[in-house]
């Protein structure tokens, strides 16, 4: 049986430094496209061999009507083949074809509803449906509304010639452009967010209808192009896994137990910064119930000794990630024709650790994974997850047959409390952390919001703070609480819990754990703030 190319449809997605460049892509593949990411100023022979066939500008902190704007090449207009531009995208469109941008004198931010104004192949039919505040979707001047998501200081005020004007608001009257004889359109709103709810409709409608893409980037063709590809790379070699008992090691080892099966070794890495029961856990449920060939280094205090006096969280991920490798090593050492090191890495990961492949993101943390790696090391990496998106990595964990509690776990980090202990990291300072954050989980599930809350967790806060038990003085630790909703861990915002249930984790959390006299709630969301503390 033939394998599916499951590049065979494929948009590229121009980057000009938005923050949502890397949701696009996620939405892209929600409708079953491969796509992505590249710098806007990419090569035509970079383009060529990539072979798209839509692009997709996304928005941007620029304005469009400067002399210095980053623009696409002009080989990416020669392609042929249909654009969508996005916010900036749609105005750097408008401004190549003869049509002008302004400043708007009222900046758009937030919600918005836009008019349809003439039918074009994108939009056609998508605002006759109810609206996500309950309003029908048409007008009383007959016209189909859509409710949007806006974020723009500049607006395009006149249209370029063979351009119609598709949709308008009050404030941007031209809101959308359409040249369906050419496949050019632009959007002044942002499809790729929640806040827009007939966004991934355009998406689709844009990748399937306009540029004829086919839906062939599914969990099973991904989870069959994976094996095969491991299979070619690998060949009759040992691969080292680290397993972590998150979820991205956990469909990493399910997938390469697939692919080459005893060839696979699971190094799990008892550092001394895990969870409550974690270490028990992990062994019991790969090696006992999924048959994996499972190691269990115990290097709790290797690592505690090298975080001895490390409080700078890069120094501490460094020196976290460095030791990881170090253990991997020693490990592979005492097996034979092992080459290859395996890691969870993810698309997200690779974001947030600034890769070089846009060029865009600034360095806001590094990842273990991809940060903390050293120069010397003599493992080759294999990383079959790096270009998926976390829903994605969950959704081939199901496919793979991996329990559904396992895979929607809430993600832990590579570094694990580590990076949950703020400052220096000490032994009785994980010990007291361990207990919390059991006793927070603990409370989320017993109050049926666990599965609501994207990822929930407990800090160490190296501060003490005087509180009374009974009629006696403590002066303890400070814990504080973090539970965040999101969809792709991009952007999140704190979540709102029931005050009955804070109330009741931090009773529990005072009462039974002597050496902590505080406990907070963090009501950060991303941005400004990132999920981790550190």
């Amino acid at each position: 049986m033939a394998m599916t190319d499951i590049h065979a449809s494929k948009i590229l997605v121009l980057d000009f430094g938005s923050q949502y460049t890397q949701l696009i892509a996620r939405r892209v593949r929600e409708a079953g496209v491969y796509c992505e990411i590249r710098d806007y100023a990419i090569g035509e022979a970079e383009v060529r061999e990539f072979a798209p066939q839509g692009v997709i500008f996304s928005g941007g902190p620029e304005s469009a009507g400067i002399e210095a704007a980053p623009n696409p090449p002009e080989h990416i207009y020669a392609l042929g083949v249909p654009i969508l531009g996005i916010c900036y995208g749609l105005q750097i469109m408008a401004e190549r074809f003869g049509g002008r941008v302004e400043a708007a004198d009222k900046s758009e931010f937030g919600f918005a509803r836009v008019a349809i104004e003439s039918p074009c192949r994108l939009l056609r039919g998508i605002g006759d449906q109810i609206g996500e505040h309950g309003e029908d979707g048409i007008g009383p001047d007959g016209k189909a509304r859509l409710d949007v998501w806006m974020s723009h200081g500049d607006k395009v005020v006149s249209a370029p010639a063979g351009f119609t004007v598709a949709a308008s608001t009050e404030s941007a009257p031209i809101a959308a452009l359409a040249d369906d004889d050419r496949g050019l359109y632009g959007l002044q709103f942002h499809p790729e967010v929640t806040h827009t709810p007939s966004g991934q409709r355009i998406i689709e409608r844009f990748v399937h209808e306009i540029c004829g893409c086919q839906s062939l980037w599914t969990p099973a063709n991904i989870i069959g192009d994976a094996i095969a590809s491991v299979r070619e790379k690998v060949g009759a070699d040992q691969v080292l896994l680290g397993l972590s008992g998150g979820v991205d090691s956990a469909v990493v080892a399910a997938l390469l137990h697939r692919a080459i099966g005893a060839q696979l070794w699971c190094v799990f890495v008892d550092n001394g910064l895990l969870r409550l029961n974690e270490g028990d856990e992990v062994m019991a449920t790969f090696a006992a119930n999924m048959g994996i060939q499972v190691i269990r280094a115990d290097a709790g205090e290797r690592f505690l000794e090298r975080l001895r006096g490390v409080a700078e969280p890069e120094a501490k991920r460094r020196a976290i990630g460095n030791t990881f490798i170090e253990v991997f090593e020693q490990e592979a050492a005492r097996l034979a024709d092992v080459r290859w090191l395996a890691q969870g890495t993810i698309y997200p990961d690779v974001i947030e650790s600034a890769d070089a492949r846009t060029g865009k993101a600034r360095v806001i943390k590094s990842h273990h994974n991809v940060g903390g790696l050293p120069e010397t090391m003599r493992l080759e990496l294999l990383e079959p997850l790096r270009e998926l998106f976390k829903d994605e990595v969950r959704k081939l964990g199901l496919e793979l047959g991996l329990p559904r509690k396992m895979v929607y776990r809430h993600p832990f980090p590579g570094p694990g409390l580590g990076v949950r202990v703020i400052g220096e990291v000490r032994k009785e300072y994980c010990d007291i952390l361990r207990l919390a954050d059991a006793i927070f989980i603990e409370e989320l599930r017993r109050a049926g919001v666990y599965d609501r809350v994207s990822q929930a967790f407990a800090v160490f806060l190296p501060v003490k703070s005087v509180g009374v038990v009974g009629d006696a003085r403590r002066y303890a630790w400070v814990i504080g609480l973090r539970a965040v909703e999101t969809v792709d861990f991009m952007t999140a915002r704190w979540a709102r819990l029931d005050v009955e249930l804070l109330e009741a984790v931090s009773n529990r959390i005072m009462n039974e754990i002597p050496d902590v006299s505080r406990v907070t709630y963090d009501v950060s969301s991303k941005p400004p703030a990132t999920i981790e503390w550190e």
